[in-house]
């Protein structure tokens, strides 16, 4: 993880739900493997970058080294953040109440999202913005789109049924620049979950949004910045 955690402010509290973690460790061993499966996000999203070198990549889904490997053999720097570790540590488990404290969110922004303007040409947002409430949400995407270069792409993923109560947990690793290796571990209950036209207003700011869907009920999203 990068950067320094000392300045951490008083934990927040936790309101404990059993036989459930809020935001559960990416690298966790007792991930079960769903298997591999063709992105066609993925795919847009490398083919943005596929024939140029050189350029800076942030994944939010913490440092795997499927991820690294790949992403600096295309002769790329890869930037990882454990946002949801961060999360956690920021705001406490379970905890979606005090994510509208514009103390914390600044906070939370400084240990997660502290990055010079226009420094990144490209990050793998995946799933991690469903774990977000509305205030804590909207300044994430807000500082996403200020460090990303202009026509720069991110590839995030949401849950194709908005209605649902809890849905799976996924990890996601780059085998291909259009296959992902996908594990589940367990379920959680996200902080919200958007049908398309949501998705659509969360990224009004930017050029574009593309839908693509999977054969694991995910909408895969590419917004062009």
């Amino acid at each position: 993880m990068r950067g320094n955690r000392a300045d951490k402010p008083p934990a927040a509290p936790v309101n404990s739900v059993s036989g459930r973690t809020a935001y559960p460790p990416r690298n966790a061993a007792s991930a079960e493997s769903v298997g591999l499966r063709q992105s066609r996000g993925l795919e847009e999203f490398f083919s943005y970058i596929r024939d140029q070198s050189g350029l800076t990549i942030l994944d939010l889904g913490g440092a795997t080294q499927e991820n690294v490997s790949f992403i600096t053999n295309l002769g790329h720097r890869l930037y990882s953040e454990d946002f949801l570790q961060i999360l956690n540590e920021t705001f406490g488990a379970n905890d979606t109440v005090d994510q509208s404290n514009p103390g914390r969110i600044e906070y939370f922004l400084r240990q997660a999202l502290e990055y010079p303007e226009d420094h990144f040409d490209g990050v793998l947002v995946w799933d991690v913005l469903e774990y977000l409430a509305p205030a804590l949400l909207t300044a994430v995407v807000e500082r996403l789109c200020k460090i990303v270069r202009p026509k720069s792409y991110m590839l995030s993923f949401f849950q194709s049924d908005d209605k649902l109560d809890v849905v799976p947990f996924y990890t996601f690793r780059i085998q291909e620049v259009n296959v992902l290796q996908v594990s589940q571990q367990g379920m959680h209950r996200p902080a919200q979950l958007f049908n398309n036209r949501g998705v659509e207003k969360l990224f009004g700011q930017c050029e574009s949004v593309k839908f693509f869907l999977t054969r694991e009920r995910l909408r895969e999203v590419i917004v062009k910045v």
